[in-house]
């Protein structure tokens, strides 16, 4: 059987690379480009180079934005006292798409994991402290009142919550968590809104 052309074997190549995709897959998706419009073939490039030069994540929340601070936390109709924390940015818009919470949030971008070697530095809790502890670095500069851990409830997700919520304890900052009515084990981007939003109204105390 002939070899692809080079330029083939390499796009295959690239699109192996991503999460979920195999060779078989990576094949089809090269085959889809070629039989695509030189249009929709480039515009499918200038997305990916458009992202990667002008996605980012907010110097405040750590969410993805393509300004900075992002919308949420330049809006000044959202209460910059209450920050609702969860894992990654996907999270934020499956919360955010309840309509249930009018504060803004933190990005942690992962999870306590000691197997995985995934400690507190590898994450962006020393950020969300210093957001408690000093105005100046939070939304709007509007002292925090209030976390809402928005975290996964699983076990790596409850021990990030606990070490979260000790750190806010320490500087009398007030901690809630979502209530259980996400599934243990669970994932919040798998949650129906409808869940999230009783999760989000009935949040709990952390004792």
């Amino acid at each position: 059987m002939a070899a692809y052309p080079e330029s083939v074997s390499n796009l295959i190549d690239e699109f192996a690379r991503l999460p979920g995709i195999g060779r078989r897959s990576a094949e089809r998706l090269a085959f889809f480009v070629l039989k695509s419009s030189s249009d929709e073939a480039l515009g499918l490039a200038r997305s990916i180079a458009r992202v990667k030069e002008s996605v980012r994540h907010c110097s405040i929340c750590w969410n993805l934005a393509d300004v900075d601070p992002c919308p949420i936390c330049s809006d000044p109709e959202r209460d910059a006292s209450v920050v609702l924390v969860v894992e990654q940015p996907r999270d934020l818009i499956s919360l955010e798409q309840t309509g249930m919470h009018a504060g803004v949030y933190h990005v942690l971008l992962g999870r306590l994991d000691p197997l995985d070697g995934v400690g507190p530095d590898g994450l962006t809790v020393d950020d969300l402290i210093t957001r408690l502890r000093e105005p100046g670095r939070n939304a709007r500069n509007v002292p925090v009142r209030e976390i809402v851990l928005g975290l996964n409830p699983d076990m790596e997700g409850d021990t990030t919550s606990l070490h979260v919520a000790e750190e806010a304890r320490r500087l009398g900052i007030s901690t809630t968590r979502l209530a259980r009515g996400l599934p243990s084990g669970s994932q919040i981007e798998y949650a129906s809104r409808a869940v999230l939003a009783d999760a989000i109204t009935e949040r709990r105390p952390i004792d």
